[in-house]
């Protein structure tokens, strides 16, 4: 047990201090919020990959418009997102997470109503290129503060030994909304049509949104349903707050922050490898496999869920490793070994030819990843500490960056060379973004993190106190 997990020492270091007070059984507010979290990322990330299912069911075809086409209209939703991101961390560090992730649920919800108002206009499918582009340009603006407002949240409400699990079930939530939009988006398709099941799923979220802002509050210290001890466990391991107010200096010093860097070029490389799955897993399935549709689909769900199973794991992994071995090899042993797990098991799936097979080796390809994910956003804030919001934006855009290349690169390569290629190309950048964790430290000496080693020696100096 952690000494910041441990109510006892609290309730020691407020004896010393001479606030002994409020009930030594911290309240769980801080397990609502990450669980409202993840209700952010399900519907966000439902409502963002809807238009995949929306196209390979009603708009790629004969008179339709092309793959080609459709992989643009996903990259300029990636474009746009990742070019906005730095931008969007600035305002998850002013004007807070709360407002952050309440003004993007917002967006993208009425983003994603527009889209379904372009079938209400009575123009055919090959008409709607350029429509699309714009209102997905549009998503892709308002979507930014999605997951670093996600992962500021977690590090200004949970203790530093919680996070992993926490950015674990919230980046897992993502996966769960992905998987569920195959065969739920292509449910509210057929008892509707495609113009009302993106109203509908937008509406969704927009209603989420609000309730979130009603129940939300930036950190544990300002909730009214958090107790003293709750407050307190965040507060003793805190990273230095946020400024108000992001200066160039605050902006450059990201790109002078080496490990930081670094985990940035390891993510990318990772969401290259996702993309590829998320945006083109189904239409493998379909186009390249042979399945029916509706196997197409379950397949696609399971696959990605997969991925959602492993996210969550690993988080809990990786903290209790880190407890054990620390937080420096807990979390680089598992990132490594879950890339590299993941590229081979990927290898393996595009080389079966049973349907079956290629399933469940992607299933652990993905959920190989996902050990990984909590731990990128656990670390980008505890290696830039002063702008947390910025550090995961500037995480999250160079990941982008790789993320862009997967829709275009690969039904390209996949046309030319072959769709075994392209998949063998995403394995072999998922394994070089697993070694450049051998450079990377979580424990940078330069986070201004608080030590936890003053913490055992205050509790020691109370303890010393009281018996005397």
């Amino acid at each position: 047990m952690t000494h910041q997990d441990n109510p006892d020492a609290v309730t020691r270091i407020h004896q010393v201090s001479g606030k002994a007070e409020g009930p030594l059984r911290p309240t769980n507010v801080r397990w609502l919020i990450v669980a409202m979290l993840m209700g952010f990322t399900i519907l966000g990330h439902f409502n963002r990959v809807s238009i995949s299912v929306a196209a390979n069911a009603k708009f790629i075809g004969p008179g339709l418009l092309t793959a080609e086409q459709m992989g643009q209209v996903y990259s300029t939703f990636l474009l746009i997102y990742t070019l906005c991101m730095l931008p969007g961390g600035w305002v998850i560090d002013h004007i807070g997470p709360r407002l952050a992730m309440a003004g993007m649920g917002l967006g993208i919800g009425f983003s994603v109503v527009l889209t379904g108002g372009l079938g209400w206009l009575g123009l055919p499918i090959a008409s709607l290129f350029i429509p699309l582009l714009f209102v997905r340009g549009i998503a892709g603006s308002l979507s930014t503060p999605l997951h670093p407002g996600a992962a500021r949240s977690v590090s200004l409400w949970l203790p530093l030994t919680s996070r992993s699990t926490a950015n674990g079930l919230v980046t897992a939530g993502a996966l769960i909304g992905i998987s569920l939009s195959y065969p739920g988006f292509g449910w509210l398709m057929n008892q509707f049509d495609w113009s009302w099941a993106f109203v509908i799923s937008g509406s969704t979220m927009m209603g989420f949104s609000i309730f979130w802002l009603l129940v939300s509050t930036d950190d544990a210290a300002s909730h009214p349903k958090a107790n003293a001890t709750e407050k307190q466990m965040v507060v003793l391991n805190s990273v230095v707050p946020s400024s108000s107010r992001a200066s160039v200096g605050d902006f450059t010093a990201l790109f002078r922050n080496r490990g930081l860097l670094i985990l940035t070029f390891s993510y990318a490389a990772l969401s290259y490898f996702q993309y590829l799955f998320f945006y083109w897993i189904e239409f493998y399935f379909g186009k390249e496999l042979k399945l029916p549709e509706d196997a197409s689909r379950h397949a696609s769900f399971i696959v990605t869920m997969a991925m959602a199973v492993g996210m969550a794991f690993g988080g809990v992994l990786a903290d209790q490793l880190s407890r054990r071995i620390g937080l420096r090899w807990g979390c680089r042993s598992i990132v490594i070994a879950g890339m590299l797990m993941s590229a081979v098991f990927a290898w393996f799936g595009v080389a079966a030819e049973d349907p079956n097979h290629v399933i469940w080796l992607f299933s652990l390809a993905l959920g190989s990843l996902g050990l990984c994910e909590g731990i990128f956003w656990t670390s980008a804030p505890a290696l830039e500490p002063k702008n947390g919001g910025l550090a995961c934006a500037f995480l999250n855009t160079i990941g982008n960056a790789g993320g862009i290349l997967a829709p275009v690169c690969t039904p390209w390569i996949g046309a030319h060379y072959g769709w075994p290629t392209a998949i063998g190309v995403a394995c072999c950048v998922c394994a070089a973004g697993a070694v450049l964790w051998l450079w990377i430290d979580p424990l940078d000496p330069k986070a201004e993190t608080i030590s936890p080693n003053w913490l055992s020696i205050l509790s020691r100096s109370g303890s010393n106190a009281l018996k005397k």
